[in-house]
């Protein structure tokens, strides 16, 4: 019981932190919220009107009293009508403009997410709380707690009017009300549950579905076809499952109610009918009874839906607003200005581990100076990218210390730092759009003429300007029409024109042709010049030239120096030269 009560008030809670998100729109709240008020109180007082009309001007053939009442309502009738237009307009706008508010506030939350957050987190479950959760909030406003505050308030004014005009007739025809709140609440708690139940399986969906369609080449590769849809049909059996389930309880309680309804109009005109023959009471006042039955059955009926649509608002809002409340782990932000950064950069004795107590670099060491360049070799696992996600603040170190120029890499500012580090790795990411906006990212401090200018240094002016549209050509997602190469040196393209002063190529020319690899050779020693360079590779061939190589195993450094001297003194680094270089 206690448990059950700590989450009714925590539904309160939540209740009210949905409505905070319209404080920025008070003023279009309150209208919709007013208007709502009047059209429940204007909608009781057209039966009471016609029993008027009935019993005091229709029953004693008075034409000008029936004309005169028959306008009034006709007033009232356009006037419900034009409060119902207005207050459905501003509801679904402040619907609208909510989740505007809060999909940028949901969107702007998870960019300030560390890498490592991504890492454990399903990309489909965060598009499903971006995208579909929170447009479900909007039909709060538009559907939810407004009009439920308006159905609620049309039932209490007619059961005053119904009241005040007859106590024994008014208990008579709402003797069916406690089985209608025992349906109604068994109703509530049943659709809550499913409905939790349906958005969880839209989000296992979601998950599913985008994680798939992003590796198809493997489970085409693999033949992994007809598992795989044996793996979506089950999920998409449970999602069937957990709607069929909601529309099972709509489907016991509208005819609940329906037959609720009709046993309240017979006792209505069992008892009702036997009152008029005796004098007991009117005509007008039978007929007036059964139009408040209607009208008090109808929001009786919308009220499911109402509070539904609440519910499942509800749900969505537990899943959005936690996620906005999660703290771990968030970008942390320094103060340090990097616009000046120069690229000196010195680690010292620096551990860092992905899971607690299991460290993938243990007592890392080095110093690269501006304009130097320092190559990392090793086995897959041994901690090469690790080092370079922790310069870019990617990840926190456990201990020890990394610093730029002298500051450590913390106290600077985030944006500054990366603006300042480019990095080309070896899966090329491309976004849907041109081949220009993927090389500037939509930088408007860089000019086509800046783009074209490294894009010929590099060599990849010539392949983008034979296509059909140049630079502006369309890139399919991830850049799926385009060659690998020509990905790879759209990436280096989009690297050296920020201008970096720290350049991180990860396996950045493992996917290159011979011919292709040469030409990035040669533009990459020109985009050397003046910045410190770190580079991890597989071909020995590629980092010959390096100022000095760190041979990582294991995440510890085992050996390091120059390619000659690490030739002529080493071991692994030498066995692995012989091994590449082998006739």
């Amino acid at each position: 019981m206690s448990k059950k009560q700590k989450k009714e008030s925590f539904d309160w809670k939540l209740l009210l932190r949905i409505f905070s998100l319209a404080l920025p729109y008070r003023n279009k709240f309150f209208t919709a919220v007013f208007l709502t008020i009047s059209i429940a109180i204007l909608g009781p007082l057209r039966p009471y009107l016609i029993q008027v009309t009935i019993d005091k001007y229709i029953s004693v053939g008075n034409g000008k009293g029936l004309l005169n009442m028959s306008i009034l309502l006709l007033v009232l009738l356009i006037i419900g009508a034009a409060m119902q237009w207005w207050g459905t307009l501003l509801s679904n706008f402040l619907g609208q403009q909510i989740i505007y508010d809060l999909r940028n506030k949901v969107y702007k939350h998870l960019l300030t997410f560390k890498q490592s957050y991504f890492d454990k987190t399903p990309v489909g479950n965060l598009v499903t709380r971006s995208i579909s959760d929170i447009e479900v909030i909007s039909e709060v406003f538009s559907e939810g707690m407004i009009n439920i505050v308006g159905d609620v308030l049309q039932i209490v004014v007619l059961l005053i009017l119904m009241f005040a005009t007859d106590v024994k007739l008014s208990l008579v025809c709402l003797s069916v009300l406690p089985l209608l709140f025992y349906s109604g609440y068994l109703f509530k708690e049943a659709v809550k549950s499913s409905f939790e139940e349906v958005r969880n399986k839209v989000a296992q969906m979601n998950t599913f579905v985008q994680e798939h369609l992003t590796g198809m080449q493997i489970v085409q590769i693999f033949n992994r076809e007809p598992q795989e849809f044996e793996k979506f049909k089950q999920i998409n059996a449970e999602h069937r499952n957990a709607n069929i389930q909601s529309v099972f309880y709509y489907s016991v309680f509208f005819p609940v109610v329906e037959v609720l309804s009709a046993v309240a109009i017979g006792l209505l005109v069992w008892y009702g009918a036997g009152g008029v023959i005796e004098g007991t009471f009117s005509a007008g006042v039978l007929i007036a009874f059964i139009m408040y039955l209607n009208l008090f059955f109808r929001p009786i009926r919308q009220l499911a839906d109402r509070f539904n649509n609440l519910q499942m608002g509800m749900v969505a809002s537990d899943r959005i607003f936690k996620l906005i409340d999660e703290t771990e782990p968030k970008e942390i932000e320094g103060t340090e200005n990097a616009d000046q950064l120069e690229g000196n950069i010195a680690f010292e004795k620096v551990n860092f581990s992905y899971i607690p107590g299991q460290l993938v670099l243990k007592e890392i060491s080095f110093i690269l100076s501006k304009g130097k360049t320092l190559a990392l070799v090793g086995a897959t696992g041994a901690g090469k990218s690790s080092i370079i996600n922790l310069l870019s603040r990617f990840y926190e170190i456990q201990s020890g210390t990394i610093k730029i120029d002298g500051v450590l890499v913390q106290d600077y500012n985030l944006e500054g730092l990366r603006s300042k580090i480019a990095v080309v790795l070896q899966d090329v990411f491309l976004f849907s759009g041109s081949i220009m906006d993927n090389i500037k990212l939509y930088d408007t401090e860089i000019s086509d003429e800046e783009v074209i200018a490294v894009a010929k240094q590099l060599g990849a002016h010539e392949f983008i300007s034979l296509l059909p549209n140049g630079y502006q050509q369309a890139v399919m997602e991830r850049g799926a029409s385009l060659s690998v190469g020509q990905r790879q040196l759209i990436s280096f393209v989009r690297a050296m024109v920020h201008k970096p002063a720290i350049l991180v190529l990860d396996e950045a020319t493992s996917s290159i042709d011979h011919e292709t690899e040469e030409i990035i050779q040669q533009a990459i020693e020109k985009m050397r010049v003046g910045r410190s360079s770190i580079m991890i590779a597989h071909r020995l061939s590629t980092i010959a030239h390096a100022d000095e190589i760190l041979v990582l195993e294991k995440g510890e450094i085992v050996e390091r120096g120059t390619h000659q001297q690490l030739l002529l003194n080493s071991k692994y680094y030498k066995e692995l030269y012989s091994h590449q270089f082998a006739k």
